[in-house]
């Protein structure tokens, strides 16, 4: 059967309970056997929850015929490509490869406003990295994934395309594996925590696979990509001092293309503005938002302003999923 026509039983038992994981675990192990042989995957490791547990997975059933390719394409929080490296090659010894194709990606980004066309591109690009990637190796035949459940619902409800479902050319050289694929949010982390990985990266903040490139509204440009990683590395230090971290499911910043006037040092400052954004949600579906102490988002707001250039004003917004979803693109 074609992985992309795999379904999530309507009477499927939710994953709550180490007992439940260890199930899907086993399940999933010997499904992979069964479809990969002795052949090699290749995995896009980005680090997220999602795609560190399908590593998981793909290494206790395959070993080291799994190959982890980390690609940077620009798009990444402040000082998580290094973080990456660290903690997948160093700490857990994985088979990675990295690739730092920034100027690629922005070079194909540039001028594009629409989000569906950027996700597209972001998504297509992934994928001809791989390719090129594949071609240096022998033996590469699939093509893993962490995609998740409501990623197929909302490309099917034609809500946003994702790159991990849909967005794939049709040409694609590889066969899909896709261990998690029938899971929410909330049992991948139940699945993550079963097979042993850290605290920290199973609850680690979700991260859209286009990365700033969908908290970049608008056509992309450098100085306002940057502004929104700084925003964000700024929102990420606070909220971590704060308490919040972990009460909090996700919290980013968004910067987008109009400006406003404002003042710095008394003279006249036509800057963007930085949205901050923070919701919480069990299942990704629906997302509340969530309660910040006043006196943080002042602190939080004081430091954007005169920390990160370009931006002169601080707004919070207050809209649920639905109407809004997580993301802004």
């Amino acid at each position: 059967m074609n992985v992309t026509e795999i379904r999530r039983p309507v009477d499927m038992e939710r994953i709550t309970t180490p007992e439940l994981a260890q199930k899907f675990i086993d399940e999933q192990i010997a499904l992979i056997k069964e479809q990969v042989g002795d052949k090699k995957v290749l995995l896009a490791l980005s680090g997220g929850v999602d795609s560190s547990v399908v590593a998981a997975l793909l290494i206790k059933a395959i070993g080291q015929q799994l190959v982890c390719v980390h690609v940077n394409h620009g798009l990444l929080r402040k000082g998580e490509p290094e973080q990456v490296v660290e903690v997948f090659r160093n700490q857990m010894n994985a088979n990675l490869i990295y690739v730092d194709a920034t100027d690629r990606f922005l070079e194909k980004l540039a001028g594009v406003a629409d989000p569906e066309t950027k996700r597209k591109i972001i998504g297509g690009e992934f994928i001809e990295v791989f390719a090129e990637e594949a071609r240096k190796l022998q033996g590469i035949e699939f093509l893993a994934q962490g995609t998740i459940w409501p990623d197929i619902l909302e490309s099917e409800d034609g809500i946003k395309a994702h790159h991990n479902a849909g967005g794939l050319p049709k040409d694609m050289e590889f066969e899909l594996v896709e261990p998690v694929r029938i899971l929410f949010k909330d049992e991948v982390r139940v699945v993550g925590e079963t097979l042993g990985l850290p605290h920290d990266m199973v609850y680690r903040q979700p991260f859209p696979g286009p990365g700033l490139g969908v908290r970049c509204p608008g056509a992309i440009t450098r100085d306002r990509l940057e502004a929104v990683r700084e925003s964000d590395a700024i929102l990420r230090e606070e909220f971590a001092k704060n308490g919040l971290e972990e009460k909090v499911w996700q919290f980013f910043t968004v910067v987008p293309e109009f400006r406003s006037t404002g003042i710095k040092d008394g003279k006249r400052a036509f800057e963007w503005c930085c949205i901050v954004r923070a919701v919480c949600s069990i299942d990704v579906m629906i997302a509340t938002v969530a309660e910040i102490p006043h006196d943080v988002m002042v602190h939080i707001t004081d430091r954007i302003t005169h920390e990160v250039a370009g931006i002169n004003r601080v707004l919070f917004d207050y809209t649920p999923k639905p109407t809004g979803t997580v993301e802004f693109e």
